[in-house]
């Protein structure tokens, strides 16, 4: 029996948009600021982001981003986070050169997460374990 949601507070285009993105094929483009204007970020203006090593498949960390931080990753190649607990944005690897070169970002089906494969140089993680 399918289930209809009732309360889903994003239009119904947006959801259509992520269903064709899904039927795009190889080498298809978008403007990056449509696929932005899509997502759905939290009442905090924050999307979830996870980063996945792409060589190795394993997932090195859950970060939070929000528009800014998603600009600056394209504009730069490197990951850029926000920082919740400083309240700022957080470009992986500035202090400790453990940078997070994008290779991708891929939207889940209904643009509220995300997932970052990256090449990882050094430690993901602050304790310096991979």
């Amino acid at each position: 029996m399918p289930v209809t949601a009732t309360n889903d507070p994003r239009p119904s285009s947006n959801k259509t948009f992520f269903l064709t993105l899904e039927q795009c094929e190889r080498g298809d483009t978008r403007l990056l600021s449509d696929v932005l204007s899509k997502l759905t970020f939290n009442d905090n203006g924050l999307i979830p982001a996870v980063a996945q090593d792409v060589e190795t498949g394993e997932v090195l960390m859950l970060a939070w981003m929000n528009q800014r931080a998603l600009e600056k990753t394209f504009a730069t190649g490197k990951m850029t986070y926000f920082s919740r607990s400083r309240n700022e944005l957080w470009i992986k690897g500035q202090t400790s050169g453990n940078f997070q070169n994008v290779i991708d970002i891929r939207i889940d089906c209904d643009g509220d997460a995300l997932l970052c494969r990256v090449d990882q140089q050094g430690s993901a993680c602050h304790t310096n374990r991979k």
